[in-house]
């Protein structure tokens, strides 16, 4: 399975986050190339994909191996290493990229502060230079950043024969949903004409739905808030009762059931009556007059 793709693999040491974008003009990309583990590291496996390098760089990683380290023993074992490519960043924001030299060129990868950047059968050096620049620039959290970092090889060539798929993966010890995994991002483009552009696009649909606003961002649900949400709930349907602004149960079990239809139950403390910013405007949007 040649995977001709660009990927970045990378780290944050400060919010201990992993992870992995990458986008190729293949069928679901990101079933093939990302592996992460929270205080671990990540790994793109790409080329002559040798799949097994993802679970056995990670085992290596947890068990404190360097991303260096991890590198020259898998490619040492495997008979095939001239035709694949790897990229790696370990616990410590270590990183680095192997291209065996069958790879189809354009090939070949580079290092930087906590990350790496690699491709195969890209339109250029340009497209790697471009994502680790992009990625050493940008400011905000590690997802932020990756995108940046695939969106800039994306707007340099990419991919020489196309577009197709991409794929986000972000990981941070207990920053799953409701904390019961380790996963941040978990965001697939299996066949699109412009992967990273939808990537985009749902990255920002992620952070509608799962963000999290600073306390003093959140809004107090106060009488007149009250009545607006009563009116929106009434047009979706889950409140029957008087716009009257009273922060009661009717009130309270209306709104539990719509922000949950609407995936926005994250977004809305109805114990302590405030809503966050982007949920009400979710709302206003999709139920308003």
């Amino acid at each position: 399975m040649r995977i001709a793709t660009f990927s970045i693999v990378a780290c944050d040491t400060s919010t201990h986050s992993w992870g992995v974008a990458v986008a190729s003009k293949f069928l679901a990309v990101g079933a093939y190339v990302p592996y992460a583990q929270a205080a671990a590291g990540a790994v793109a496996t790409q080329a002559l994909a040798n799949l097994s390098y993802g679970p056995d760089a990670l085992a290596r990683l947890a068990a404190g191996e360097s991303a260096e380290q991890v590198v020259a023993a898998l490619t040492a074992a495997d008979p095939g290493h001239e035709e694949r490519q790897l990229g790696i960043v370990d616990a410590q924001g270590r990183a680095a990229t192997f291209t065996g030299r069958k790879c189809m060129d354009w090939a070949g990868g580079i290092t930087g502060p906590s990350y790496a950047a690699q491709g195969n059968l890209l339109a250029g050096p340009e497209v790697v230079l471009a994502m680790g620049e992009a990625f050493s620039a940008t400011r905000g959290d590690l997802a932020s950043r990756l995108l940046a970092a695939l969106a800039a090889g994306d707007a340099v060539g990419g991919d020489r024969r196309g577009r197709q798929g991409s794929a986000l993966y972000v990981v941070r010890p207990a920053g799953g949903y409701g904390g019961f995994n380790d996963v941040v991002v978990d965001l697939r483009v299996d066949d699109h004409p412009h992967p990273v552009t939808e990537l985009q696009r749902l990255l920002g649909l992620h952070r509608l739905y799962f963000g999290a606003t600073p306390a003093a961002e959140k809004l107090v649900i106060d009488r007149a808030l009250t009545r607006e949400l009563q009116a929106l709930a009434r047009a979706a349907g889950t409140y029957l009762g008087d716009i009257d602004g009273e922060w009661d149960d009717d009130t309270r079990d209306a709104l539990r059931a719509l922000t949950g239809a609407e995936n926005l139950e994250e977004r809305i403390d109805l114990t302590h009556a405030t809503i966050d910013p982007p949920a009400l405007e979710a709302l206003r949007e999709r139920f308003g007059p």
